[in-house]
């Protein structure tokens, strides 16, 4: 087992988080923004929460670890279910002088975040869990309406701080996938500690594990996987009190050998980035999703998930 601490490499690392291409990116500057629906009443805004809540929930709570082995349906029959939208975010704040073009690519300002929060609602989309995803994709289990699933990476600070109330707005679940390294660590890009990590997995969120620190799956060696999938497993169960059931590559980077690592240590799904292909033998463990790119309009945003998640 190794823990390296490559002062520099950890800090580019950790200022770019997930910062690979995704090939679903492209400028919107611009495009000019959305007009957004103004709640005139905070009363009609949290029963407009409570009902989005309600409808997106309204099946029976699935306990995906307890799904019999002999339900699950084989690899072929996966792979044929219709894509369900999923959207990944990293930093939710606004851009500042310092950030550079390839930052900002990875880097959502709050005022669009919000904006495209807002598009979802107002087009009828409903905000699932990774259970439910999870659910679905192994048994068919009935999602609601227009499903979209939420994920956010790395664990950065200002998703807690400007997306949560977000989401909260909206009745939105979401996923967050947490690289225990960055645990509390503050300075120029704070992440969350431990009391907000425990904070978002009892109010329903889905905490996930992406890594110790960020290192490409791609290239890990048989110690690798303990440093990388095992003990932050554990150090994030002991912080939540929850199992944690779902894997995040690190930069969205997989392979089939990747994929099988994770089917043995008993993930039940991982997720990457934008690529169309997913392992035929593991199609759970290669899920993709695709950036939402804070140069997207609201309408950019729907356009893409549309276009990205046909078949």
């Amino acid at each position: 087992m190794y823990k390296p601490v490559l002062t520099a490499l950890l800090l580019a690392t950790f200022a770019l988080g997930c910062n690979v291409k995704s090939k679903n990116v492209e400028d919107d500057k611009t495009a000019s923004a959305p007009t957004t629906t103004t709640v005139t009443a905070e009363g009609d805004a949290a029963a407009k929460a409570d009902a989005k809540t309600d409808e997106a929930t309204a099946a029976p709570a699935t306990d995906a670890a307890n799904i019999p082995a002999g339900k699950i349906a084989d690899a072929a029959t996966i792979l044929s279910r219709k894509q369900v939208p999923i959207l990944c975010y990293h930093q939710i704040r606004e851009w500042r002088g310092s950030d550079s073009k390839s930052a900002k690519d990875y880097i959502c300002p709050t005022t669009v975040f919000a904006q495209h929060m807002q598009m979802l609602a107002d087009s009828g989309y409903h905000a699932i869990t990774a259970d439910q995803l999870y659910a679905y994709l192994t048994t068919g289990a009935a999602l609601p309406e227009k499903p979209v699933f939420l994920t956010f990476d790395d664990g950065d600070l200002d998703q807690y701080e400007n997306a949560l109330p977000i989401l909260n707005k909206h009745g939105f679940k979401a996923m967050f996938g947490i690289m225990t390294v960055a645990i509390g660590r503050r300075g120029k890009q704070p992440y969350m500690d431990k009391t907000q990590i425990k904070d978002l997995a009892d109010k329903g969120h889905e905490v996930s594990c992406h890594t110790w620190d960020h290192h490409n799956a791609k290239k890990y060696t048989a110690a690798d996987w303990t440093t990388q999938a095992v003990e932050p497993k554990k150090k994030l169960e002991d912080i939540t009190g929850k199992p944690v059931k779902y894997f995040v590559y690190p930069f969205g980077l997989w392979n089939h050998e990747a994929a099988a690592e994770l089917q043995k240590l008993g993930y039940l799904a991982s997720f990457q980035l934008s690529e169309k292909k997913r392992d035929e033998q593991y199609p759970l463990q290669s899920v993709r999703r695709i950036i939402a790119s804070g140069y997207w309009s609201a309408k950019t945003l729907r356009n893409s998930m549309v276009g990205s998640f046909k078949g």
